[in-house]
This record gives C-alpha cells, sequence and structure tokens, in this order.
C-alpha cells in the first residue's frame, strides 16, 4: 500500500509507537487508517489548511506537522492492541507522552498559522 498523508509516514509513526508495538498495527495498511483523519483533524484544529499550503512551509514548520501527526497516530497504533508492551502501565505512560507532545505542537502550529494568515 501506499504511504498516504503529506505531513507524515509510516517509519515516522512506528518510531513513537515503540519497538513493543503491535506487528499488524504498524504496518503501512494499518497506520494510512488514521494519517489522513490526523492530518485533517491537524488543519480543523488549527484553522489552517496545512496540507494545501505545504509546498510553500518553511522546514521548521513541516518538521513539527511531522512530529505531531506521527504522536496523534502512534496513539491509535498503540491503543490497537496493548498486549505487547511489558505492561499495561508501559503503553499507558507512552500514550500520556505521545499526548502531551502532540498538545504542546498543535500549540505552536496554531500560533504559525495565524502568523502565516496575518502575512497574506
Amino acid at each position: 500500500m501506499v504511504d498516504d498523508g503529506t505531513f507524515v509516514k509510516n517509519a515516522d509513526i512506528v518510531v513513537r509507537a515503540g519497538a513493543n508495538a503491535n506487528a499488524t498495527a504498524i504496518t503501512t495498511t494499518e497506520t494510512d487508517k488514521y494519517v489522513l483523519d490526523v492530518e485533517n483533524y491537524i488543519n480543523v484544529y488549527c484553522n489552517y489548511d496545512f496540507t494545501t499550503n505545504y509546498a510553500s512551509m518553511s522546514t521548521s514548520t513541516k518538521y513539527l506537522l511531522k512530529e505531531t501527526a506521527a504522536c496523534l497516530c502512534a496513539i491509535y497504533v498503540i491503543q490497537y492492541d496493548m498486549s505487547g508492551y511489558t505492561s499495561i502501565a508501559e503503553a499507558l505512560n507512552m500514550l500520556n507522552v505521545l499526548h502531551d507532545k502532540a498538545q504542546q505542537d498543535l500549540q505552536l502550529l496554531k500560533t504559525t498559522a495565524a502568523q502565516d494568515m496575518m502575512r497574506v
């Protein structure tokens, strides 16, 4: 299957889901189920169409978009099946770290989007 999405690819998601992620959940076929939803969520949350404007964005913004989308997608991967992790506590800790990082990134992206709209 093709790696769907603009901001993030399967490899970025797999890294954030960790070594104990379910083998099925980390396939491109499975992660592609989340990628477009997550990318659209970021666009709506920030009230800015990063997807359409992606080519004209700075490298820094592109990396931030990749990290944010990868964290959000990795949450879905971990939730798919937590049995491979050494404990439920480990999986929950990973979910909390990914969620916190994604929330920080979303706030930065929202600020970036507002700045970009002011330049137009």
